[in-house]
């Protein structure tokens, strides 16, 4: 039994005291060895070579090219403005089909750029975009297919990539998620044209901030490292249009540290996952998204789905709980892009369009996971959560009644 939680009028959301004293997160960031990074940091700092292709940058990028199984892998400063780079490289414009059930960033990359996201729907059971779906989407202003694999676990590549040379589209992959894991036995970063990790502090490998382009294209590779530098080819050449999207020294140091422990990271994912997934074997209406364990991933994510009819409590009623407790839980992704500005001013009516997108992003509830989680608080939040499917209508009740500043979140 919890600590500060015997029964159901002790939920915090109800006057009781909260199950933790301070808040967990969906993901907290990996140090690794704190004493490593700290050397390599002092010798950038001894050094003075700050950013501008250092020693750890090339290092990393080796390193990282090697693990995933490619030719190329240039380092960013972030994966926003890696996929901003890499649309560009690719010269896509007009169109470009996209989920809107992913991150916001992967619609701001393009519509940054005056490329008009189109909002495709997901499959219901994977949560990636939906090749049938995209096949309908495509129209002669169609220029590339970005597909998103969420959660770390793959996007029918052999579907999307055969629709792409059919109507001789470009096919990248958002890639921010899938770090380490792997699709048919083969590293996820050789799939498509190019795929787009993200290294920002909340990933279970980060270079604080950052993001790499992987890449099997010498061309394209090429391109991207001359335009995330403006355009330098030489001391003072510039040949070609560009921005500023490098890699620091720094950054690139804790990127090192990191996958020196990157194999302590996703044993202590898995062991969470597996926890949650042995805790909620027994609680009717809450459904753990699940990983291929033939392949290899990060489980990075703890991802449920909230079945209100059956446990009796809404996804966010349940939220509203968790939080409440200091169970800091996320809604990925709500309410979908396309229901985001300027999205939903430019496309009103795209969710006629999106029925498993509408429906995902009301039940779907990410739960905290990573380094920073153990196996007994685990325990707690599922022991929070059972309590809450248990008595889901009453729970429901009482919200409902309840002052809306009277509710923590």
């Amino acid at each position: 039994m919890l600590d500060a939680i015997k029964e159901f009028d002790d939920l915090a959301v109800f006057s009781g005291k909260p199950a933790f004293s301070e808040k967990l997160h969906v993901g907290r960031p990996n140090i690794g060895d704190r004493n490593g990074l700290m050397e390599k940091i002092n010798d950038v700092l001894d050094r003075r070579w700050l950013t501008n292709n250092g020693k750890y940058v090339q290092e990393l990028e080796r390193r990282l090219a090697d693990l995933l199984g490619v030719r190329h892998c240039i380092a960013m400063c972030n994966a926003t403005v890696a996929l901003e780079i890499t649309t560009r490289a690719l010269g896509l414009k007009g169109e470009v089909i996209v989920p809107s059930f992913t991150f916001i960033a992967t619609a701001h990359s393009l519509q940054w750029q005056e490329i008009t996201p189109v909002f495709c729907d997901v499959d219901r059971e994977t949560y990636n975009i939906d090749p049938a779906c995209v096949e309908k989407m495509i129209t002669p202003r169609t220029s590339g297919i970005i597909g998103v694999h969420l959660w770390g676990r793959p996007c029918d590549t052999d579907a999307l990539r055969s629709i792409a040379r059919r109507h001789n589209v470009k096919l990248l992959f958002d890639a921010a998620h899938a770090f380490g894991c792997s699709h048919n036995g083969q590293m996820i970063g050789g799939f498509g044209t190019a795929e787009v990790f993200s290294f920002h502090a909340t990933k279970f490998f980060n270079t604080l901030e950052g993001g790499a382009v992987a890449t099997n294209d010498d061309e394209l590779a090429a391109k991207i490292r001359l335009m995330k530098n403006f355009g330098f080819a030489g001391y003072d050449n510039v040949v070609y249009i560009g921005t500023n999207g490098k890699m620091d020294e720094i950054s690139a140091a804790m990127g090192l540290t990191g996958l020196e422990s990157l194999d302590e990271f996703i044993a202590v994912n898995k062991r969470n996952y597996r926890k949650y997934k042995e805790e909620f074997a027994s609680v009717s209406g809450i459904e753990l998204v699940s990983y291929d364990e033939h392949e290899k991933n990060n489980y990075q994510y703890v991802v449920c789905e909230i079945d209100e009819q059956m446990c009796g409590v809404s996804r966010d009623n349940l939220m509203k709980v968790l939080h409440a407790e200091n169970i800091i839980a996320r809604r990925y992704f709500y309410p979908g892009c396309h229901r985001m500005e300027p999205y939903r001013s430019y496309f009103p009516h795209a969710g006629l369009l999106l029925p498993n997108t509408e429906l995902l992003s009301g039940k779907v509830l990410s739960l905290p996971t990573g380094t920073a989680v153990s196996v007994e608080e685990i325990g707690k939040i599922c022991r929070v959560i059972e309590l809450a499917a248990d008595n889901g209508p009453e729970v429901t009740k009482r919200l409902a009644a309840m002052e809306p500043d009277r509710i923590r979140v």
